[in-house]
């Protein structure tokens, strides 16, 4: 997955198009990033007691985020500041890295 934790990225279809957030949680198994601020949705949850799960948790509606589909994120290069493809190159010392495709600048 060309996506890490802690990239800046910005949505491109679904109901939050066009808002940007940074990566929290990035699951390549499942192709799934979940981005703060990004696809909230509302949880009922029940009250547990004390003892139940490591301690008590209120009940209520909680607010969380959803994962969203890693097609539907596209990365912001930080050197040229626009949404863009990920491309890969080698380094001189044999390691790969990510680069933008419109600037040519390192991503890692």
């Amino acid at each position: 997955m060309k996506i890490k934790v802690g990239d800046m990225v910005e949505v491109i279809s679904g109901n939050d198009r066009g808002f940007t957030g940074r990566v929290r949680i990035a699951s390549p198994r499942e192709d799934r990033v979940i981005v703060e601020g990004i696809s909230i949705v509302q949880k009922h949850q029940r009250p547990t007691p004390s003892g139940a799960r490591g301690g008590q948790t209120e009940g209520g509606i909680i607010e969380l985020e959803a994962p969203v589909h890693v097609s539907n994120v596209m990365l912001i290069c930080p050197a040229c500041d626009q949404r863009t493809r990920v491309g890969y190159t080698f380094l001189e010392s044999g390691e790969k890295a990510r680069v933008c495709k419109k600037c040519g600048a390192a991503l890692d």
